[in-house]
């Protein structure tokens, strides 16, 4: 019965749910996570309650808490031509779409017992910079560490990205951090046992007006004096690299060859199993409640499954940052803003690089397994954090992405989801100290690009905290930049 069926469409066996099962995962949501089950053209229609009484067979949980995963839509397939016919308000804030779960009884996956009485460093936050911290510390000797995740693994920003990896970038720093991160993706399989499938196929920017052609040519010629080949294209220059594209509208183009794409979820498992096998605890399902502070230094972490004693905190916890941190009295200048994201059934192979269009905020790129992945920014978009799901958006992407792929019209969006970015006044990090309670460090504020700068920002910071030593990084990107007006501004986002 090993190579039994659960789930037809994606192939999942009742073996891959086991193996699903010894690495961690005892709920449906990090099951579908770990095997892809219900992603399929059915979308968990027909497998869901078979997984879900294997699960209830093979693991000691209660009833209540083997919960349904959360839906994606659109409820069926629905071609993109469909999606695209449909009407917007440009001028009007999107609503809040469909929410992104049922509703799940608080508490319900928590897991029994208590965390540790005492770490020497707590990291709040299980997402790809704070397993990325704690694997680097362990790397270093410092094993006494103790990662707090509220949900599952990948739950957060760091499941719902598209994977895009690229050195293209506003400013120095941030063209070497990238630089180090790719080159530490290539070596992940040898380095952390686990294949992240980097594929660097490229980016592709495509610009549309004079003030975008402009940015992409003074961008092009900081990447270049810093070791990156970034080419400007003619728009006929840029059909060469996809032929397919009809460049409508597009004045120029920015290509590098050296960017590209990398599977999410199994960076973070790679990450945290790693951590794990040095000594590194990492407690899913916990909540941080608060903490306990005297004589400026935060002495415990309160969470809602006991208190641990520390000398040191790491607040990786991306856009939910701000909200713990307001538990300490510390008022970060971060905002949380909703970036929707879907997928396509599989198509033939035909799309090498991940292509972006800066001026709308529209990126697309296709994966392994050839589903057209891809999302776009909202001018309108309030901050909040709102993770639902809008017809709005799929209109506009339709149309965005119809635009320069006019042949993908009879393609179906299967899913779609969304995630947080978490934004700063400058779109660059909070790393560091933070002012009147230096015990307590920052690591968050990267905007949409966290997942592609976590392995070199994390060895860094490691190194950083284990040595003591001076590092600009660290005196640069401070809190204390906001109240000194001292703006390291960063211009290259997409969205």
């Amino acid at each position: 019965m090993s190579k039994a069926l659960l789930c037809p469409c994606e192939d999942v066996t009742t073996s891959e749910v086991e193996h699903a099962i010894a690495k961690g995962s005892c709920d449906l949501e990090s099951v579908k996570r770990f095997t892809g089950f219900g992603t399929g053209m059915c979308q968990g229609k027909q497998c869901l309650t078979a997984v879900a009484r294997f699960l209830e067979e093979k693991v000691p949980l209660k009833a209540a808490q083997v919960l349904p995963f959360t839906p994606r839509p659109p409820l069926f397939p629905t071609e993109l031509s469909h999606l695209a016919s449909a009407s917007f308000d440009p001028a009007v804030a999107p609503a809040g779409g469909v929410p992104p779960s049922l509703g799940l009884t608080e508490g319900a996956l928590v897991p029994e017992g208590r965390v540790p009485e005492r770490a020497k460093i707590v990291i709040i936050g299980g997402g790809i910079m704070g397993l990325a911290l704690a694997w680097n510390l362990a790397e270093r000797g410092e094993t006494d560490v103790v990662v707090l995740e509220r949900g599952y693994l990948c739950a957060g920003a760091s499941g719902r990205n598209g994977g895009g990896v690229r050195m293209q970038w506003g400013t120095p720093t941030l063209i070497h951090l990238a630089r180090r991160s790719i080159e530490l993706m290539g070596r992940f399989a040898r380095d952390l046992g686990i294949n992240v499938w980097l594929r660097q196929g490229g980016y592709l920017f495509l610009a549309k007006s004079e003030a975008v052609v402009a940015k992409l040519e003074r961008s092009a010629a900081l990447h270049n004096k810093h070791g990156v080949p970034t080419q400007i294209l003619t728009a006929d220059a840029a059909r060469d690299v996809v032929p397919q594209l009809s460049m409508v509208g597009v004045k120029a183009a920015a290509w590098n060859p050296l960017d590209g794409v990398i599977f999410p979820w199994p960076f973070l498992w790679g990450y945290a199993q790693a951590a794990k096998k040095r000594g590194v605890r990492v407690e899913t399902f916990t909540r941080v409640t608060g903490f306990e502070q005297s004589q400026g230094r935060v002495r415990k972490v309160v969470t809602d499954r006991g208190d641990i004693a520390c000398d040191t905190v790491v607040l990786a916890a991306g856009a939910w940052s701000p909200a713990v941190a307001a538990l300490a009295g510390v008022r970060l200048p971060n905002e949380p803003h909703r970036h929707e994201i879907c997928s396509s059934e599989p198509l033939k192979p035909f799309l090498g690089p991940l292509v972006s269009v800066l001026d709308s905020g529209l990126y697309f790129s296709q994966s392994m397994r050839g589903e057209l992945v891809g999302g776009m920014g909202d001018p309108k978009e309030p901050a909040g954090m709102n993770l639902g799901s809008t017809r709005r958006f799929l209109t506009r992407y339709a149309q965005a992405l119809t635009e320069q792929l006019p042949q993908l019209g009879r393609i179906k969006i299967l899913r779609q989801w969304s995630g947080p970015y978490d934004v700063t006044p400058d779109n660059s990090p909070v790393l560091g100290p933070t002012p009147g309670l230096p015990n307590l460090l920052q690591l968050n504020g990267f905007v949409g690009h966290g997942f592609m700068m976590a392995p070199a920002v994390a060895e860094r910071m490691a190194a950083w905290m284990a040595s003591g030593a001076s590092d600009e990084l660290f005196e640069r990107f401070t809190l204390q930049r906001f109240a000194e007006g001292r703006l390291e501004r960063e211009d290259m986002i997409i969205g």
